[in-house]
């Protein structure tokens, strides 16, 4: 017999909301109801976004249906939405869209797309924050001429908060301005993982549009440590179009697509495209094969919100501290600022179309 949306809410009436002591659907907190054979979707509607009841009654829904009805597919088909946002008042409140960078190795010039895309985005106008969370392998510093800069930590509500340095409009922290540049940092996971949330959360970022984070390559616990302490908008792909790289690519990936983490891939950037000689800018020498990540963002739905040529002024101005996004009338400035239109573009569409990310609870059993 097919299931009929009186059956639904006649077995929701049972589940109450604590604080109200009525049931939820007198209360119209039951919104979107689809029955597609045994398959049940439907909203819980929430007055604001912190309610401490919103997982409880998620969970007795799953259980009073599967109890009553016992053959229907509901597991992770209830979706919640608040009315209201309650103002957040933490370090990250009035952070509104946090974009990882990521790749699946080293060598592909991840940070250097990192750091690019922040400045470009910067250059619209848009309040951006770069964070360099390559606690292992931190570049930020270098890469914006202020490896010497320590910044000023203050005290505020009993709280010590560190105030990022700022340089060419971006808001910026990184481990790096805490260490010796020449010393290796040999943490522990544990260690790691806390100076990161340090970063994140004891940290004046104020009113930001956009904070780009710098992952390390690969995965591992910094990757966790993100995606339970913030909520991340979105990722970004950072391949060059050899085949090796488009294999970690996919392993990164995966990672962010886990059922656990589900995290959204905005799109993926080709770094290292092909080689452009600066004197000849419409000459093109694909060193390291052609299009491998375009073909990799076709064969996977994804956008490619960029190709990054390889210029002799991107290393200079790298190592030089001056981003080559700095420049909006050279190769690289050019395609750099394409790539922040494309970035805002997907951001755009993901905050429409998707629900916002919730911070990774992780439990061990």
């Amino acid at each position: 017999m097919a299931l009929t949306t009186k059956q639904i809410f006649t077995v929701l009436r049972t589940v109450k909301h604590p604080k109200e002591n009525k049931d939820i659907i007198s209360l119209g907190m039951v919104q979107e109801l689809e029955i597609e054979g045994k398959k049940v979707n439907f909203t819980l509607v929430f007055p604001i976004d912190t309610d401490p009841n919103i997982e409880t009654i998620r969970k007795a829904c799953v259980q009073a249906l599967e109890k009553e009805i016992g053959d229907i597919e509901i597991r992770g088909n209830i979706k919640v939405k608040a009315l209201k946002k309650e103002e957040d008042h933490s370090a990250m409140g009035k952070v509104k869209n946090i974009i990882a960078v990521a790749s699946g190795k080293g060598g592909v010039g991840k940070s250097t797309v990192a750091v690019n895309l922040a400045v470009a985005l910067a250059n619209t106008g848009a309040k951006v924050a770069l964070l360099d969370a390559d606690i292992y392998g931190p570049s930020v510093p270098k890469m914006l001429n202020i490896e010497n800069e320590r910044p000023q930590v203050i005290k505020e509500n009993g709280q010590e908060m560190i105030i990022p340095i700022e340089k060419y409009g971006l808001k910026t922290l990184s481990i790096g301005f805490f260490v010796n540049p020449d010393d290796a940092l040999i943490w522990r996971g544990a260690m790691a993982t806390s100076a990161i949330k340090q970063l994140l959360l004891q940290a004046k970022w104020g009113e930001i549009d956009y904070m780009v984070v710098d992952l390390p390559p690969g995965t591992g616990d910094i990757h966790l440590t993100m995606v339970q302490t913030v909520p991340l908008n979105g990722g970004i792909m950072v391949s060059t179009p050899q085949e090796v790289a488009i294999a970690d690519v996919k392993k990164a990936m995966s990672m962010f697509h886990q059922k656990t983490i589900n995290v959204p891939v905005l799109g993926v950037v080709e770094n290292m495209a092909w080689f452009t000689p600066e004197e000849l800018p419409d000459n093109k020498y694909y060193l390291f094969g052609k299009d491998g990540a375009k073909n990799f963002a076709n064969e996977h739905g994804l956008s490619l919100l960029g190709q990054i040529p390889i210029v002799q002024g991107v290393m200079e101005s790298g190592e030089k501290g001056v981003p080559a996004a700095t420049d909006t009338d050279s190769i690289l400035g050019k395609q750099f600022s394409k790539l922040a239109e494309n970035v805002i573009e997907a951001v755009n569409i993901r905050n429409d179309e998707l629900p916002p990310t919730e911070p990774v609870q992780i439990t061990r059993k």
